[in-house]
């Protein structure tokens, strides 16, 4: 019987040693590797898939289910991809879907993805009583105008300070700046009014916000960001150059939600009442 040495195993077992841990450390490489591509991969598919369903992913990364029709945001959105050549953040929408009594007016930070301010606003005296039916680009209508407008400059005026808006849609809202709407404050728009006449005042076809609220909602918006004033008017979003586009993508909601008047409160005291 050979007989081994104790020197001899122990350079025996060092070897074996060294073969096992030399096969762990490869077995470790390849599932690293292995991990690291799965993962980048992942990545790039999740970069791919967004631009396809962003305006869904922000609606639900805001939380803004029960807060905002998501017709309305969808619209919004679609028109602020297009028209945001400056990179502003900023993004206000008007949805005169609702009724007056109902806080309808929505400025968001989409780049933060933060609701800044949620307040009343009155639509055009000729627009409509409680709701909004009626709009017109003409000079004297007294009526609400829908579409894209751009924020301008501020003054003070016979309305106290206010904002110009440049309508950006054709033969829709581009005699913006000839009709002299802009936003400002009125006392006629506010809960008080609503509990004695059931509805806001309405404006000469400006949208008006509480007087408490011009200043701070002025200041946030002027100077180039975008608004939207929505409504659910077949003849606009028939005619509207910014959304027509996106016509073949009725019946396949992005935002797939229930279009449904919004339910959710909103604490006022994080943003505007």
């Amino acid at each position: 019987m050979e007989i081994i040495s104790l020197h001899e195993l122990n350079i025996s077992v060092i070897y074996n040693m060294r073969k096992i841990i030399l096969c762990l450390l490869i077995l470790l490489s390849i599932s690293f590797f292995d991990f690291m591509g799965g993962k980048e991969k992942n990545v790039k598919l999740e970069e791919t898939a967004l631009p396809q369903d962003e305006g869904q992913w922000l609606y639900e990364q805001m939380d803004l289910d029960g807060l905002i029709r998501p017709d309305a945001f969808k619209s919004a959105y679609t028109g602020y991809k297009k028209l945001n050549k400056s990179n502003n953040p900023l993004l206000t929408l008007i949805d005169f879907s609702l009724p007056s009594t109902e806080k309808r007016m929505y400025v968001l930070d989409l780049a933060k993805k933060e609701i800044l301010f949620v307040s009343y606003v009155s639509h055009g005296r000729n627009s409509g009583g409680n709701y909004a039916t009626s709009f017109s680009n003409r000079d004297g209508s007294h009526q609400s105008s829908l579409g894209f407008y751009r924020t301008v400059d501020t003054y003070n005026g016979g309305n106290g300070y206010s904002l110009r808006l440049d309508g950006l849609e054709k033969g829709i809202n581009d005699k913006a700046i000839q009709r002299a709407i802009v936003i400002h404050g009125a006392d006629y728009c506010s809960e008080n009014v609503i509990r004695s006449t059931g509805r806001l005042g309405r404006s000469f076809g400006c949208p008006a916000i509480p007087r408490e609220l011009a200043k701070p909602i002025i200041d946030t918006i002027k100077g180039g960001s975008l608004l939207f004033i929505y409504a659910d008017q077949p003849e606009y979003l028939a005619s509207s150059k910014v959304l027509k586009e996106n016509q073949i993508l009725t019946g396949k909601n992005i935002l797939s939600a229930r279009n449904k008047t919004p339910s959710r409160s909103f604490n006022s005291s994080l943003a505007g009442s």
